[in-house]
């Protein structure tokens, strides 16, 4: 896979966003944009336009379902993923509802979040290792 697209990368802890960034690097040369909560998610949403957004659920200033709120509000078909290390089911309803794509966990090994987003990226954009299809390469 060799993914080229823009993440915005929102967790509180710098150290899950350093894990989550070499994971990402796995899948190709993304670039990655860092936010340390939901405040900083939406206007740096706002300001880059990434093409997936990968969104923790509890952080300060603004937790993970404000800002998929607010994000969701800007850009209706922003493609964002709900990150968390604790899954509630009302939350994971709750965020689906609000229109997060998937949920991921924090606390996988690492091959198994190689895996599931390899997953991800190729549902939401196709194998990257192919040619861009027509619509991809519409104005």
């Amino acid at each position: 896979m060799n993914f080229t697209g823009k993440v915005l990368l929102t967790d509180d802890e710098a150290h899950i966003r350093k894990f989550l960034g070499l994971v990402l690097k796995r899948l190709g040369n993304p670039v990655i944009i860092e936010a340390a909560n939901g405040q900083e998610a939406v206007t740096l949403y706002e300001k880059h336009k990434p093409d997936l957004v990968l969104l923790d659920v509890n952080m300060p200033v603004m937790d993970g379902v404000q800002a998929l709120t607010q994000i969701r509000k800007h850009d209706p078909e922003a493609l964002i993923i709900m990150l968390t290390s604790l899954t509630n089911r009302q939350t994971v309803e709750q965020c689906a509802s609000l229109g997060a794509l998937d949920y991921l966990r924090k606390d996988l090994p690492r091959e198994e979040m190689i895996a599931q987003l390899t997953q991800i990226i190729n549902d939401c954009f196709g194998p990257a290792d192919s040619a861009p299809t027509e619509q991809s390469t519409a104005p």
